[in-house]
């Protein structure tokens, strides 16, 4: 299975019905054991957007009592991770020592920086039926920032800026959108937005990036007047002001930022020089991270 989504470079049959978009990303499906996601970057033919370097739809997921998410510790580099629930609950622990969970609506951001380990188990509703749906992604950080400490910040539900316009409700998670702006920490010009439409509301997309990405949760929606599928992601062209309008209710999430340049990504390493990865590989193989306390299993560094 390739670790690339597939992209359509031409997604309408007339290019003048649908010139604010430049690309049709669908995702491949991941299999990470107790559930499997939908991964929508990077793709083949277009790596990144603005930052986001990597972003994976999880769920939803049905699990029974006893069962649930059981990610063992594993490294990263290179990059910031954003956890997004919208059910469910993830209980986080990293080699800094932080252990927090996540829950729907609020904001994990981990920092690798030089590099750090972290774990993703089932959280306190791991012994009742439950459910767990979301978003996973990787915002590559700038050159200057690559070799950072690491660092965690959690951010409450509460703390993240939203309003309701005409049967649209916008929560900012990163970056700024009109009057809003989230307190989450970004490292470069970054967009991440969250938007609930009910049936019949439109949403305009302002030009806030000069890069820009929509992807469709759930629901039914066109994006002047092409119809995205859930799980399905468009790429927009830079100055284009498109407006979503939903058949259905429907979630919608909204990425973007600054091109920040080429970046290699080797399963979790991220950077823009080879040889630092091929040090990550070796300083993980060799037991040079840092562990999580309370939790001796990891991920063996892959042969491929």
């Amino acid at each position: 299975m390739s670790y690339f989504a597939e992209e359509q470079a031409a997604p309408c049959r007339n290019p003048d019905d649908c010139a604010a978009i430049d690309l049709l990303i669908q995702p491949r499906s991941k299999d990470l054991g107790e559930f499997t996601v939908r991964r929508v970057l990077p793709a083949s033919n277009r790596r990144m957007v603005g930052p986001f370097v990597f972003f994976d739809h999880m769920g939803p997921a049905e699990f029974a009592p006893g069962e649930g998410i059981q990610v063992r510790p594993h490294p990263h580099i290179g990059i910031a991770t954003i956890t997004y629930l919208f059910e469910g609950e993830i209980m986080h622990r990293d080699s800094l020592g932080f252990e927090q969970p996540i829950r729907p609506g609020a904001v994990n951001l981990m920092t690798a920086g030089r590099g750090i380990v972290h774990s993703e188990r089932a959280g306190e509703d791991y012994q009742m039926d439950s459910r767990l749906h979301g978003i996973q992604s990787w915002i590559a950080l700038p050159e200057a920032d690559q070799e950072m400490a690491p660092g965690f910040v959690h951010y409450p539900a509460p703390q993240l800026p939203a309003t309701i316009v005409d049967g649209v409700e916008l929560r900012l998670i990163m970056g700024q959108w009109g009057t809003l702006a989230s307190p989450v920490t970004t490292y470069s010009e970054t967009l991440y937005a969250e938007a609930q439409l009910a049936a019949g509301s439109q949403l305009e997309i302002p030009a806030l990036s000069s890069e820009r990405a929509l992807y469709l949760v759930s629901g039914s929606v066109q994006v002047d007047g092409f119809a995205l599928t859930p799980g399905e992601m468009v790429v927009l062209a830079a100055d284009a002001v498109p407006t979503v309008e939903a058949s259905t209710a429907a979630r919608l999430m909204v990425i973007g930022g600054a091109a920040l340049g080429r970046r290699h990504l080797w399963w979790n390493f991220v950077s823009s020089s080879p040889d630092r990865i091929e040090q990550a590989k070796r300083d993980w193989a060799e037991g040079r991270f840092d562990g999580v306390a309370g939790d001796d299993e990891f991920i063996p560094l892959p042969e491929k």
